[in-house]
């Protein structure tokens, strides 16, 4: 039998899938089935599924296929919780996770709430340079608090890869049915980001004190988005000095709960520094035959409760605004 658990970040939910485990990994085919029959059918559903592999350079390599199929470079919600399972796995506190783009340092936090454990992770690297979003806009290199009139008349957008790309906006309250309509646009065939991109509204309550939603690529509306957060959070510093200060982290709330970020800035913007730092909680325990998992057929699960979520939902009462 193979253990599989439904886990989240911020209410983010994922599977996470230890191939090391398997006697024989899945194909990537065989990923992307699994990945879009668990996130549309088990348990209410979830974002993505989280797949472990071995690495000859880190503790472990996570990749990340979305609800669609589709793979996406990081995830900073999904990275905390693969940090967490590798913590308890081989009982270490610090330790370096392979991802798609970078090698990345992860490290175990103070828990965010009794029985709410939580993970720092770094978020890298950063770019602005239209080449690695991409981005295509009147011929401009970099998109940094720029209107542009064919997205919304009257707002501001910044566009930051983390390495995932993010467009980014500060706006008095966050419309979803303006952010809903512009994600869908820029994740349908456009001419301005030809591979879609992750779209962001945020609020400035106060210092260092954010609410965040993102429409994300290949999901859509999500309870909170790791990278979305961590790109905002760097935006919100280099444009919003007034209400920003560097010597502590930044509160941004988002619909799933509220995560911290670390933002050092750097006076070469792309070499400034993210950290992420946020809940990781495992909701569920699924237990499924590897033949069945190979043939992408779910329909005989063993599903236990881990209890956890009582405790985040505990937090989350306690930081209500």
């Amino acid at each position: 039998m193979v253990k599989l658990l439904k886990v989240h970040g911020s209410e983010n939910k994922f599977f996470i899938l230890d191939q090391t485990l398997l006697e024989t990994p899945l194909n990537d085919n065989e990923l992307k089935n699994v990945a879009i029959n668990f996130c549309a059918n088990i348990l209410g559903g979830a974002d993505g599924l989280l797949v472990i592999d071995t690495s000859e350079r880190c503790l472990g390599k996570m990749r990340v296929i979305n609800a669609d199929g589709s793979e996406a470079k990081m995830c900073g919600n999904g990275l905390r919780t693969v940090s967490r399972y590798l913590s308890e796995k081989y009982q270490l506190d610090e330790f370096k996770v392979e991802t798609m783009a970078s090698d990345l340092d992860v490290a175990k936090a103070t828990d965010f709430y009794q029985g709410v454990p939580a993970f720092s992770v770094e978020i890298s690297p950063i770019s602005f340079n239209q080449t690695d979003l991409p981005f295509s806009y009147h011929n401009e290199d970099e998109m940094i608090d720029q209107k542009i009139p064919e997205f919304l008349p009257d707002q501001s957008f910044t566009a930051i890869a983390v390495p995932n790309p993010h467009l980014i906006s500060f706006v008095p309250e966050v419309s979803q049915l303006e952010l809903g309509d512009l994600g869908q646009k820029l994740n349908a065939p456009n001419e301005f980001f030809p591979e879609g991109v992750n779209v962001s509204f945020s609020q400035i309550l106060d210092t260092n004190k954010l609410f965040v939603q993102t429409y994300e690529r290949g999901v859509g509306f999500t309870n909170a988005c790791g990278t979305g957060m961590s790109a905002t959070s760097l935006a919100f510093a280099l444009l919003h000095s007034d209400k920003f200060n560097p010597a502590e982290e930044i509160s941004v709330y988002n619909p799933g709960g509220m995560v911290k970020t670390k933002v050092t800035l750097n006076q070469t913007k792309e070499k400034s520094q993210l950290r992420l730092i946020g809940n990781a909680t495992f909701t569920h325990e699924i237990e499924i035959s590897e033949f069945a998992l190979h043939n992408n057929q779910l329909t005989d699960l063993n599903v236990s409760e881990t209890g956890e979520e009582k405790d985040y939902q505990a937090f989350v009462k306690s930081i209500a605004q």
